[in-house]
């Protein structure tokens, strides 16, 4: 390991979690109490002696008694304490879990707890890789062999002095007494298990991007915020208030409604694609499919606004509109939705076409809101914009939710589609199964192609459903007599 002096500016990296990683230390550092800690022993392992070995079972043991808990949550605290790396197996260095039997532990030295702030650079994997491959001459793990091949490619103009680093490195830990040498391998190790884990292993040191600003300043509050501040308190008390058990059943309510439907709630069926590698989710549920699954069927029943969120089930909803010869209200509130998230060039293009197909008088397509909607959107049809067609899609909307909606979920064009959806089955992959998953992954369909293909369908959604010119029609007619 290269020994550093000069630490870098870490402190927003780890501060959301020091506050527990305080903790966690004061624990670990009463866990090394000569008289009331954890017994350790000198434990051989392959021929070498090892000083102040722990098992697993005396440290959950030691947890149990100490914090007076039972010895499963006692067993998930101390693999917490082995995933920070406070403690390291030095048998099986690829699991970093407390087994509670006879496997074997040590106390990671305090230069490697994750509140030094070290953080884990590649070229100082790199050389660890390297010293590592020379000590092993060839023989690493598969995991770490990718990584030494990506490091490589990566650091290739500065592979020498790599190469020259580890060189230095082994040869000074050649030097070392054997189990010295073995020890500062297994806490090296531990440390690079941790930080740099292998394939589809979750990290406890992963956490999200850096912070802008920093937390540690103090800022100073000037005047100006202390008055806005109080003009907001000021809202905030005449604003009207909701009794506690209408929110909490609303609350309660929308848990119980979406619980199946949230993937950290419910397992995604047939399998997480994220976990194995396996893209039969992704398949099952992409925007326009022949044969929606059920979970995806059941939420439309939700809300209108799931429903037209997901296209598949606005294909539905449309063809349940057409056979009721009322479709304008959803065409309008399509193309409401084209004008907000459209380009800007094309906006006043668009919108002369929504005036002439939906709001002017005799429009093929006319929709029937209030006068007083009417007027503001003609007004504001002078001078578009994005939202100028915001008070009458609110309005067609509304509309759609209270009697369209309701009548959809009856109609046998939804319990048709329910009855037809797939139910997939769970996957069950052994690891040689991942393994395969992993390296047959094939590249997704590129944004831009997935766009084309979405324009092409809504232009022929669009020739599909455009009204018919009855007197253009009786004059092609009259021609060809």
């Amino acid at each position: 390991m290269t020994i550093r002096t000069a630490r870098p500016d870490r402190v927003q990296h780890f501060r959301p979690r020091m506050h527990c990683l305080k903790k966690l230390e004061a624990m670990v550092v009463e866990m090394q109490d000569q008289k009331s800690g954890v017994k350790g022993s000198e434990q051989k392992l392959n021929v070498t002696t090892i000083p102040h070995v722990l098992t697993g079972k005396d440290i959950i043991a030691w947890i149990a008694n100490k914090m007076k808990t039972t010895p499963e949550e006692a067993q998930t605290f101390s693999t917490m304490l082995v995933a920070y790396g406070y403690i390291y197996p030095l048998q099986n260095h690829k699991k970093l879990v407390m087994c509670n039997d006879s496997s074997l532990y040590r106390f990671q030295t305090p230069y490697f707890w994750p509140t030094q702030k070290w953080f884990a650079e590649d070229s100082d994997y790199a050389i660890y890789l390297a010293k590592r491959n020379i000590r092993k001459k060839g023989m690493l793990e598969p995991y770490e062999q990718a990584h030494y091949n990506h490091l490589h490619e990566w650091l290739n103009h500065k592979w020498d002095f790599i190469v020259m680093q580890a060189t230095e490195q082994y040869k000074a830990g050649k030097e070392r007494k054997k189990p010295d040498r073995v020890v500062f391998d297994c806490q090296e190790r531990a440390y690079w298990i941790v930080n740099k884990p292998p394939r589809r292993t979750h990290s406890a040191i992963d956490c999200g991007p850096e912070r802008l600003i920093d937390p540690n300043t103090d800022e100073k509050i000037t005047f100006d915020q202390y008055r806005r501040q109080n003009m907001f308190y000021q809202q905030a008390i005449m604003r009207s208030k909701v009794k506690s058990s209408v929110s909490l059943g609303a609350l309660v309510k929308y848990v119980t409604t979406y619980k199946n439907h949230d993937p950290f709630l419910a397992p995604c069926l047939p399998s997480n694609p994220w976990q194995t590698d396996h893209d039969a989710y992704w398949t099952l549920n992409m925007r326009r499919v022949d044969l929606p699954t059920k979970m995806r069927v059941e939420r439309w029943s939700f809300s209108l606004f799931e429903l037209l969120s997901d296209l598949r089930g606005r294909d539905d909803f449309k063809i349940f509109l057409k056979k009721e010869f009322s479709g304008e209200n959803l065409a309008f509130w399509e193309a409401a939705e084209e004008l907000k998230w459209g380009t800007a060039a094309s906006m006043t293009a668009k919108a002369e076409t929504i005036f002439k197909t939906f709001l002017a008088p005799g429009a093929p397509r006319w929709i029937n809101i209030d006068g007083r909607t009417m007027g503001l959107t003609v007004k504001g049809l002078d001078h578009p914009h994005r939202y100028v067609l915001e008070a009458a899609q609110t309005h067609v909307f509304l509309l759609m939710k209270k009697d369209t909606f309701f009548r959809y979920l009856k109609s046998p064009v939804y319990k048709d589609i329910q009855k037809k959806a797939l139910n997939p089955e769970a996957h069950n992959f052994s690891p040689a199964q991942l393994e395969q998953n992993a390296n047959s992954r094939s590249p997704g369909i590129h944004p831009i192609i997935l766009w084309q293909q979405e324009e092409e369908e809504k232009a022929k959604a669009a020739a599909a459903s455009a009204p018919v010119d009855v007197k253009a029609m009786m004059s092609k007619i009259d021609r060809k007599k």
